[in-house]
């Protein structure tokens, strides 16, 4: 896709998208939809949203930006797309805490028209992208860095899309991530892997665990337990005591990797 003075953009067939008025670009096709409104639900997002900005998960942002200013080369202009960016939140914490920030052309693209729309009106100097992971509207090696947080990604996708020696940095669950959460809804907890599959091509370079704990309340909670991939086994019983529960410390536990492509 290449951007036209006239906030539009086209495509290599010459195809014309205009941006919406909010900044955002929708290239989801209908036959790609696999639901009127694809993605998380307006309540799962306005659960996420509620949390994320209450701070609660900042710590891991500032360390996953930590890690993309070690690596940047000379603090040169870096390409960066977060791959399922939701409302943004990551993308935000990066402008904001990263060095020489300016610099940083930021990207994101989810399948959430709604998510994308609040991420745009919130960022105006980044872009976002409604479209699918499994087929993002980019030009070939295009990107720095590519990362994405709990997102779904496609494989073939990343390697096309990062540059040589691009760089993909991943955030996953450690062991321990919501341990106390898990304990009220399984009989017997299990810890996450802690090693992430890479895809083909890839080398890790670096590595970083993220622990501390959180004090959410009632409501901060239950947000929590609807961002995760285990809220639909917590029946009535058991959200009941995860909402009365006073003073409930639950841990978080994050794995950041990071690795190469190596051409």
């Amino acid at each position: 896709m290449q951007h036209l003075p006239s906030k539009g953009y086209y495509c290599k067939n010459k195809h014309h998208f205009d941006l919406a008025k909010e900044g955002y670009l929708n290239l989801l096709p209908a036959q790609h939809k696999n639901s009127k409104e694809p993605g998380d639900s307006r309540a799962m997002m306005r659960a996420r949203r509620n949390f994320l900005e209450a701070g609660f998960y900042q710590p891991m942002a500032k360390a996953l930006t930590v890690m993309i200013d070690k690596y940047r080369a000379d603090n040169r202009p870096m390409h960066i797309l977060d791959v399922g960016c939701g409302e943004g939140y990551y993308s935000r914490q990066i402008e904001e805490h990263a060095q020489h920030s300016e610099q940083l052309d930021l990207h994101g693209i989810d399948i959430a028209k709604n998510a994308i729309f609040a991420a745009a009106k919130k960022q105006p100097n980044a872009r976002f992208v409604v479209a699918s992971s499994k087929s993002m509207p980019y030009a070939d090696q295009f990107f720095d860095l590519l990362f994405r947080v709990y997102a779904p990604s496609n494989d073939k996708e990343i390697t096309r899309l990062l540059k040589p020696k691009g760089l993909l940095l991943t955030v996953t669950p450690g062991p321990r991530h919501l341990w106390q959460l898990k304990e009220f809804i399984y009989k017997e907890v299990k810890e996450h892997p802690v090693e992430v599959l890479l895809p083909e091509g890839f080398e890790k370079i670096d590595s970083q665990r993220v622990s501390y704990t959180i004090q959410p309340d009632q409501e901060q909670r239950m947000a929590l337990l609807q961002m995760t991939p285990f809220a639909w086994r917590a029946k009535g019983d058991a959200q009941n005591k995860i909402q009365r529960s006073n003073g409930l410390e639950i841990e978080t536990d994050f794995i950041l990797t990071l690795a190469v492509k190596n051409n």
